[in-house]
This record gives structure tokens, C-alpha cells and sequence, in this order.
């Protein structure tokens, strides 16, 4: 899996300061126990390389990238100690060609067409959008993404817990950055389980699982309807004809056919289905391509292999 991925399956790149080297394996642990597998160590600190070489080290499971890079020289001495991906504030063409030449993942700030193009020019195609609450945030991304439809951006700045879910939930963002779930003083306090915690609910707002309808089977189209005035005589929901169902108000979906599930399936929305996808095949789920459900060239809905409790689960993009 490349480190792009990696970033965009994990949905938050944690802003990383440390000031201690020896907090850095400990702060790579907790994020690693919050579910969150990469990070980025910035290089405002003296700390930071020998922090990086640390977690490069004694921490194979975590990916860790270098922040804050403003120069070749800390771009080289970062990816020279172990950094996977290299993250500037803005646009340096040497740091760009000099990654884009020897494999390394960068995601240099841009947040002006013109630097966009600058970006794209090197074949870059994710990009962080730093400070993401000055320029103008989603409403300024999804302007540039019209003329910009291959890019992703990376926003960072004014993304917290409150808001993390919306910025996941946009097709441009790859995945969003921030520091709130390991804040510098949690981490000089040694607040491992408080950061732990942190990541849990930053994942959880940004995958944004929710209910989203009820599938009942049934053996044909003259059963769905009869199940449908059934459900109106009772509860008064209206019913809405479809082509391979019947939706009796728009929580219940009664099938034509006996379609997956033995009774019948369950849709699960989520902000990410992307991200939602690889969180159950790190649980040990796995999702079944062959009945995945396209809008464009954006997945919209895929189900899961098995059943739970007789039901089929399929995921649905909000």
C-alpha cells in the first residue's frame, strides 16, 4: 500500500510536535492504539529528527512523515532518518522534484490556482490546503476542485472534532490534519490515553456511521407491495414504487426479490466509504466488489461479505 493511501485510510494525518524525542515512540503507540497509523512529526523543534529516527526505528507499524519542511537540506535529513512523506507549508519546487525523483510522498501547500499548476506540473495530485480556515476552507476547495477535478487536498487549520466529519465527507479531501488529537501539551504532560481517546473520536466523527434504511426480502414484486400496505395501513407511511424495490417511507425498503441476506439488509451511511472500507478490513471484514454501486466515478454503495444476524450490510456514501 502506498503512503498516499495510507494517509487517506487513516482520514486524519496528526500535526505532531515534539519537544522531547523520547515522547515520540510513546506518542506513536497511543495513536496507533486510537487507530490512527501514520503521523506527522514537524521540524519546528530541535527534537524532530531524532524524534523521527525513533519512531522510524522502534515503530514499523506506524507510518511517519516529516512536517513543517521548508528546506532540501531538512527534506534529505528527514527521509535519510526514516520519514515516509515529506509535508510543507507551501510550494518549494527543488523539495518537490527532489521527492517526486527518488519516491518519496510530498504534499506541499497550495492554495492558489497557480501553485496548484505549479504542483500538478511535477504530477502531483495530493495536496495539502494550509491554513485551510483562512483561505476560505471547504467553499474555497470545492471552487478549485471544478478546474482542478484530479486534485485532493490535505486541509489543515481550523480542523478539529467539531468539523473533522464534514471535511471527510467531501469527495476532494483526501484526508484532513491537525493537531487537536495530540496536542504539544498532552503530549509534554504524557497524556497517552487522553490522545488515544482523541483519535477514536476524531475516526468515529469522520467516518460518521449511521443507520441509514431497512431492507425486508421478499419472493416478488406483488409480496413487496402487499408488505408496503401492510406498513401504510398501520403506520400510515406512504409507499414509493421502484424499479427492483418499494420504499415505504424512506426507512424501509421492501425488495421484488429475495436479493443478499437471508431476511433482508441494513444500509450503513458514512461520510468515507473509502476510509470505511479499509476500518472493517482492519476489524477483519471484508467488502464485496462485485456488488459495488457507482455515481460517476465516485463508489456510492458496496456490501459487505456475510450477514449479521440474518441481514446483509451494505455501505452507503452519504
Amino acid at each position: 500500500m502506498d503512503v498516499l493511501t495510507k494517509l487517506a485510510n487513516a482520514g486524519i494525518v496528526p500535526v505532531v510536535v515534539i519537544e522531547n524525542a523520547t515522547d515520540a515512540v510513546p506518542t506513536a503507540k497511543a495513536l496507533l492504539a486510537g487507530g490512527v497509523d501514520v503521523m506527522e512529526i514537524t521540524f519546528r523543534t530541535a527534537a524532530a529528527p531524532e524524534a523521527i529516527a525513533a519512531v522510524a526505528a522502534e515503530c514499523p507499524e506506524m507510518t511517519v512523515g516529516a512536517g513543517t519542511v521548508i528546506t532540501l537540506e531538512q527534506c534529505k535529513k528527514a527521509v535519510s532518518l526514516g520519514a515516509k512523506f515529506i509535508v510543507s507549508p507551501g510550494f518549494d519546487e527543488e523539495v518537490v522534484r527532489w521527492c517526486v525523483e527518488n519516491g518519496v510522498s510530498v504534499t506541499p501547500g497550495c492554495v492558489t490556482p497557480t501553485e496548484i499548476m505549479a504542483a500538478m506540473k511535477c504530477g502531483l495530485k495530493v495536496l495539502k490546503f494550509f491554513p485551510a480556515n483562512v483561505y476560505g476552507g471547504l467553499s474555497a476547495m470545492k471552487a478549485l476542485s471544478g478546474p482542478f477535478g484530479g486534485v485532493k487536498f490535505i486541509p489543515t487549520g481550523g480542523v478539529g472534532a467539531d468539523n473533522c466529519g464534514q471535511f471527510s465527507a467531501a469527495p476532494f479531501v483526501h484526508a484532513v490534519g491537525g493537531s487537536w488529537v495530540c496536542t504539544k501539551a498532552d503530549i509534554s504532560a504524557h497524556n497517552f490515553d487522553k490522545i488515544t481517546a482523541l483519535c477514536r473520536e476524531a475516526r468515529n466523527a469522520m467516518l460518521g456511521y449511521e443507520v441509514g434504511h431497512i431492507g425486508i426480502n421478499c419472493p416478488d414484486a406483488e409480496t413487496s407491495m402487499e408488505v408496503c400496505a401492510e406498513l401504510g395501513k398501520a403506520f400510515g407511511f406512504a409507499t414509493k414504487p421502484g424499479n427492483s424495490s418499494n420504499f415505504a417511507s424512506g426507512s424501509i425498503e421492501v425488495m421484488k426479490s429475495n436479493y443478499l441476506g437471508k431476511n433482508g439488509h441494513i444500509s450503513v451511511r458514512t461520510n468515507n466509504i473509502a476510509m470505511a472500507m479499509a476500518d472493517l478490513e482492519k476489524r477483519g471484514y471484508r467488502v464485496d466488489m462485485d456488488t459495488a454501486k457507482y455515481k460517476g466515478e465516485q463508489l456510492a454503495a458496496v456490501y459487505v461479505a456475510g450477514e449479521f444476524g440474518g441481514f446483509a450490510i451494505h455501505l452507503q456514501q452519504k
